[in-house]
C-alpha cells in the first residue's frame, strides 16, 4: 500500500524548472516517482492566476498558508464568560437543555445541549463533578413498585374519569395534583402540591403523615391562592382520606387517580423526582428547615421548562421573571 507524502521544497523546484523546459507530467511523475496525478494535482492548485504557470515562489507561498490554516487554533464555542455562566447555571440544577434555552433567550449565546454535555465530562478535572448537579447524576433508573392503597379505602371519592376534560387539556390555571414524599424515617413526609398548567410548586414538611396533618398542610399552602384553586386530584393514599375538608376550604372539586396508575398523575410523578434531587429517600424531613425548602421551590419555580416553551413557572403562574443569574453575579463572572 503507497502512504501518501505531501511534495517536498525541492520537488517543486524540480517541477518549476521542468514545467519551464516543457515536460509533460507523465516525464515529471516518472523522474520524481510520483504519480501522474500527483503532479497534475499540484500544478493545478499552485498556478500563478495571471500567467496560468506553475511557479515554485507561488507553490512554495501556497504551502506554507496551508500550514498556517492547520495549526490555527480553533474557534471555542465556549468562551470564559460562557464557561462560568454554564457552571453557574449547572450548580442551580438546571439541566442542559435548559441551559441552551437560557442563555440564548437571556444572553444571546447559541450552544447546544450536546456542547453543554461534553463540557461536563471534559472539565471533571477543572470543576469536580458538575455531573453531580444533573437530576440523575449519570445513575441508571430501575422500575420501582409500589403498594398503593385500595380506592375503597376513600370515603365518597370522585374518580379521574369524572374530571372536566379541560383539566387534562392543562388550558387553565387552577388544576392541581397533589402527592407525599415519605422520610427516610417512614413517619415525616414532604406534602407537594403542583399546578398543572404553570408547574407551579409549594411545599410543606409534615411530622407524621396522617390524613389530619396532610389536610392542614395542603389548605395551608394552596389558601394564598384559593381563587387559582379549581380541582385538586390526589392518587388512593390514606393520607387523603379529608379531602372533602380540603375541597370546603377551598372551595374546589376533587378527585382520584386510578390505583396503580401514576403517569395519570404525571406531572405531580415527575415534580417528586426533582424534589429527590434535594431531598433524598433517606432524609428524615422533621430536620428541614422551611429556608431549605423555600430555597429548592425558587429553584424549580425559576428554572425554565422545555415543555412550557422554556417559561419559568413563576411566569406562568404569578407573572413574574426572576433572573437564574442576576446583572450583579454576571459582572462577577466576567
Amino acid at each position: 500500500m503507497i502512504h501518501y507524502q505531501h511534495l517536498s521544497h525541492e520537488e517543486r523546484f524540480y517541477i518549476h524548472q521542468a514545467v519551464r523546459e516543457g515536460k509533460c507530467n507523465v516525464e515529471i511523475a516518472h523522474a520524481l516517482g510520483r504519480h501522474p496525478s500527483t503532479i497534475s494535482r499540484e500544478k493545478k492548485r499552485n498556478m500563478w492566476p495571471s500567467a496560468h504557470l506553475y511557479t515554485y515562489d507561488w507553490a512554495k507561498y501556497f504551502h506554507h498558508q496551508r500550514q498556517r490554516r492547520a495549526q490555527a487554533c480553533k474557534h471555542r464555542k465556549v468562551t470564559g464568560q460562557t464557561e462560568a455562566l454554564m457552571v453557574a447555571l449547572l450548580k442551580r440544577y438546571l439541566s442542559p437543555e435548559q441551559i441552551s434555552a437560557y442563555l440564548e433567550t437571556h444572553h444571546a449565546i447559541p450552544l447546544s445541549h450536546e456542547t453543554i454535555y461534553r463540557f461536563i465530562d471534559a472539565n471533571r478535572h477543572t470543576h469536580g463533578t458538575l455531573r453531580g448537579y444533573l437530576r440523575h447524576g449519570g445513575k441508571q433508573r430501575r422500575k420501582r413498585y409500589g403498594s398503593g392503597a385500595r380506592a375503597s379505602r376513600i370515603p365518597n371519592r370522585t374518580p379521574i374519569e369524572a374530571r372536566p376534560l379541560i383539566v387534562a387539556q392543562r388550558k387553565r390555571i387552577g388544576d392541581w395534583e397533589c402527592d407525599t414524599l415519605v422520610g427516610g424515617d417512614r413517619k415525616s413526609a414532604l406534602v407537594t402540591v403542583v399546578e398543572r398548567k404553570s408547574l407551579f410548586t409549594l411545599c410543606a414538611p409534615v411530622p407524621q403523615k396522617t390524613a389530619e396533618a396532610v389536610q392542614e398542610a395542603i389548605v395551608r399552602l394552596l389558601a394564598p391562592v384559593a381563587h387559582q384553586v379549581k380541582t385538586l386530584t390526589f392518587d388512593n393514599g390514606s393520607e387523603f382520606m379529608q379531602h372533602e375538608q380540603m375541597a370546603a376550604a377551598l372551595k374546589a372539586r376533587t378527585y382520584f387517580a386510578t390505583p396503580y396508575a401514576s403517569w395519570e398523575r404525571g406531572i405531580n410523578e415527575n415534580t417528586n423526582g426533582l424534589l429527590r434531587q434535594f431531598f433524598p429517600k433517606r432524609t428524615n424531613f422533621k430536620t428541614v428547615t422551611r429556608p431549605q425548602i423555600e430555597q429548592v421551590l425558587s429553584l424549580l419555580n425559576n428554572r425554565p421548562r422545555k415543555t412550557r416553551g422554556y417559561s419559568t413557572p413563576n411566569e406562568l403562574f404569578a407573572k413574574t421573571f426572576v433572573p437564574i443569574i442576576s446583572p450583579a453575579e454576571i459582572a462577577l463572572l466576567s
